[in-house]
């Protein structure tokens, strides 16, 4: 029966994940960074892009990228809880949770960080794809720089090599790891210090999901900005390139869009990883 509960959540999730949103949060977010989006173009927030987008892309274009973030989703997944009970073994053995808080503290934000980060390494080159599609703009195929997922990793792989598939990597591991610190570590930790952590009410668990989810979102959003960023640098050459480096996007996006920038989309976002959580 615990199989086949965990099994329904998983396609629960994935069907979740599958809500016609990805181009309304990666449009704004990455707007700037597009060779596609004029300036006169740009979507003014999640509202107006969510407007326009069945008008001048079609309605269809809502799911535009999502093939690439449902085939990721169930490697992510389970590569995220098989490492995590892995490092927890490293990080967390003859640790009592109750005698030695902080260190039971310090080692949950260890196991959690470092199994985002490493199955990060296995899917990455998906995540890649559904940025690029998702913020690939056109009413058809001739206005458009790729033509599918397939497409997508093929062309950037011809231009760029193995190298821009995993561009913005190094800023993604920085905010994977922060993510996965709070969402493992703190939820972990908050439910490990209850007196009977097995037999939670449900009430409880959920609040502490919620909370955890939102403020572990919001927290690494700017890092997802930014490597959001990093990936429409990929296929460009010479002038065309924005951003000299990681570094140089944080600068740039700061001094050039203020620091609202580093949250655009961000509301829908955490609302769509809210439902997510909740749905587990």
């Amino acid at each position: 029966n615990r199989e086949i509960k965990e099994v329904q959540t998983l396609f629960s999730c994935a069907l979740s994940s599958s809500l016609p949103c990805l181009s309304s949060r990666s449009s704004p977010q990455v707007q700037h960074a597009s060779k596609q989006i004029s300036a006169e173009k740009q979507y003014k927030g999640i509202i107006d892009c969510v407007v326009r987008i069945p008008k001048e892309q079609g309605f269809l274009s809502f799911w535009r990228g999502n093939l690439a973030n449902v085939i990721r989703y169930f490697p992510t997944q389970a590569l995220n809880f098989a490492f995590k009970d892995k490092y927890k073994q490293i990080f967390l053995g003859g640790v009592d949770r109750h005698k030695q808080f902080w260190r039971y503290f310090a080692g949950n934000l260890a196991s959690g960080g470092a199994a985002g980060a490493t199955s990060l390494c296995f899917v990455y080159p998906l995540d890649f794809a559904r940025t690029r599609l998702a913020a690939d703009v056109g009413k058809g195929a001739a206005q458009r720089e790729f033509t599918g997922l397939g497409n997508c990793l093929a062309k950037i792989f011809k231009s760029d090599g193995l190298r821009g598939l995993y561009q913005g990597f190094n800023v993604s591991v920085q905010g994977i790891i922060i993510y996965r610190a709070a969402y493992f570590g703190v939820y972990d930790t908050a439910k490990g210090m209850l007196p009977d952590p097995k037999n939670v009410h449900i009430i409880v668990s959920w609040m502490i999901a919620q909370t955890v989810t939102a403020v572990a979102g919001l927290v690494s959003y700017p890092f997802d900005t930014v490597r959001r960023r990093m990936m429409m640098q990929s296929g460009r050459k010479g002038a065309d390139i924005m951003y000299t480096g990681t570094v140089d996007c944080w600068r740039k996006i700061a001094k050039d869009e203020g620091p609202k920038a580093f949250f655009k989309g961000s509301i829908h976002a955490n609302l769509a990883m809210i439902s997510a959580s909740g749905k587990g």
